[in-house]
């Protein structure tokens, strides 16, 4: 039975919009195309500017996580997959922690739990649109006016909700994989195409009245044919102001490679059929066990921490105007406004000192040269809570030693040599797990944080996350093409 903090959303729940889950089977082509149909609504808000908003006098908040966050500046998609993942996260640890009773065998409560995620969802897009909105996102909030306001505030709520709704259709059976995962990877997809073949002209360092295009493909051919002595491809192995580089591009690649090779590498567990002698079969258990979801949930954190601290100690932030000691306040973060780039696009606030600061990932090779404590400390405190936050994920997803040791006997299965018992299996287990998920926090950690530290054609964690769901997104095809063709699969692929 549900407890009173589920049954405290119940009335919300019922006036929530909802997609129906699916009363048959779909097929892989409609999936296909529900997918496609979903990515681009998603595209098209991400084109649609915001009504009322005059970016030259905004300021960005999570410039350096939008890719993560799958946002786009000054459109209808400017809250992203933010209060759906910040969701997830805050009932997942409510879940893990016991602070909330929940029975995810009873369908009830199942039901009642992703009902309760899905309000928490536009209860944080409420409250991010409020914030945003006072915070001076979107120019001060006394010149914005009352109605202008409240337009920008209807207008992200209904994208908002508009969102939670197109990762519901996929989540629901519709499509294929989730929402949040394919919003990402489109848009880790996109900068990655952006800073390979953009053409948009940037000048030379340290050359005045020299330009060449910020794709770093284009600019490469453009510098080996343009007869220009002044530009050499040397000076693409490393260039400044956060532009793509040879290094960016080849970091990419290698960490690409990287993730493949660990996502494919597997521990297997022999296992024998009770039923029948001679039946054997292993199950496998990858090496990234919990792949990159403590990436995402670490900077949902990050995101939150970021925002606020921007919020709260910025240069005009609400505790530097209440009078609060600069000592006390500069603990939390201090701040510098620097250009978002031109064409009016406002300014960003870069940390450089406090908390904030020791969150943010060296963005460039530059940077962890300036500052290599800064580096290892923030590389310390990454690893750290991905491995925490691995931890949990396992207790809350039903990949914890005692649901595996489950699922392997509910499947008629046994370890040869032991006892056919779900404890025995489970103490086996534990032998595995809680050591994979610690390789998986620091593998993932150490990966993320070289990225940014080279300068990877997008953010580490970016990458990383991509290629998981790349690579998950394969798996999944293969699933279905597999299952399409032959329906008597479908139990032994997971499917049913």
């Amino acid at each position: 039975m549900a407890g009173k903090f589920l049954r405290f959303f119940t009335p919300f729940v019922k006036v929530m919009p909802e997609i129906k889950q699916p009363q048959r089977e779909v097929s892989f082509k409609e999936k296909f195309i529900w997918t496609a149909v979903v990515l681009i609504i998603y595209l098209i808000m991400s084109n649609i500017p915001l009504y009322g908003v005059n970016l030259a006098q905004s300021t960005d908040y999570f410039y350096w996580l939008r890719v993560i966050l799958a946002s786009q500046r000054g459109t209808l998609t400017e809250l992203g997959i933010g209060p759906i993942v910040t969701a997830g996260l805050i009932m997942q640890l409510l879940m893990g922690s016991k602070l909330i009773n929940v029975n995810m065998s009873d369908p009830y409560d199942r039901a009642m739990f992703s009902g309760a995620q899905k309000v928490m969802s536009v209860f944080l897009t409420i409250f991010n649109a409020v914030s945003y909105i006072i915070g001076g996102a979107f120019g001060k909030a006394n010149e914005l006016g009352l109605d202008n306001a409240f337009f920008i505030f209807f207008q992200l709520l209904f994208a908002g909700i508009v969102i939670i709704l197109l990762d519901e259709v996929l989540q629901k059976g519709w499509g294929l994989g989730s929402g949040v995962s394919l919003f990402i990877a489109a848009g880790v997809a996109g900068q990655i195409f952006w800073n390979c073949f953009s053409f948009a002209p940037t000048q030379v360092e340290g050359i005045p009245n020299v330009y060449l295009p910020r794709g770093i493909v284009i600019a490469f051919f453009t510098a080996i044919f343009d007869g220009d002595s002044r530009t050499n491809v040397g000076g693409l192995f490393l260039r400044g102001s956060r532009l793509p580089s040879l290094l960016g591009i080849i970091s990419t690649i290698v960490i690409f490679l990287l993730v493949i090779w660990f996502e494919s590498t597997r521990v297997e567990i022999p296992l024998a059929y009770r039923g029948y002698r001679g039946f054997k079969g292993k199950y496998p258990m990858k090496l990234l066990y919990v792949s990159n979801i403590p990436v995402i949930l670490v900077n949902a954190l990050y995101a939150n921490i970021l925002f606020f601290g921007q919020l709260l100690a910025g240069p005009s932030g609400w505790l530097r105007s209440w009078g609060v000691p600069d000592f006390w306040v500069d603990l939390i973060g201090k701040f510098h406004s620097v250009s978002a780039g031109g064409g009016g696009q406002g300014n960003q606030l870069v940390p450089y000192g406090g908390l904030v600061w020791l969150l943010t990932p060296p963005l460039g090779y530059q940077q962890l040269i300036d500052y290599p404590a800064k580096a290892l400390i923030y590389l310390v405190i990454f690893i750290y809570l991905c491995i925490v936050l691995g931890r949990v994920w396992v207790e809350v997803s039903g990949l914890a030693p005692r649901d595996i040791a489950q699922q392997i006997l509910d499947s008629k299965m046994q370890v040869p040599g032991f006892r056919s018992s779900s404890k025995i299996i489970e103490r086996i287990l534990k032998r595995y797990i809680p050591t994979l998920v610690i390789l998986n926090g620091i593998i993932i950690a150490i990966l993320s944080f070289s990225a940014d530290s080279l300068g990877a054609l997008t953010s580490g964690t970016g990458l990383l996350i991509a290629i998981g769901i790349i690579h998950n997104y394969a798996e999944t095809i293969s699933k279905e093409l597999a299952a399409s063709q032959y329906p008597g699969m479908r139990a032994l692929l997971g499917m049913d």
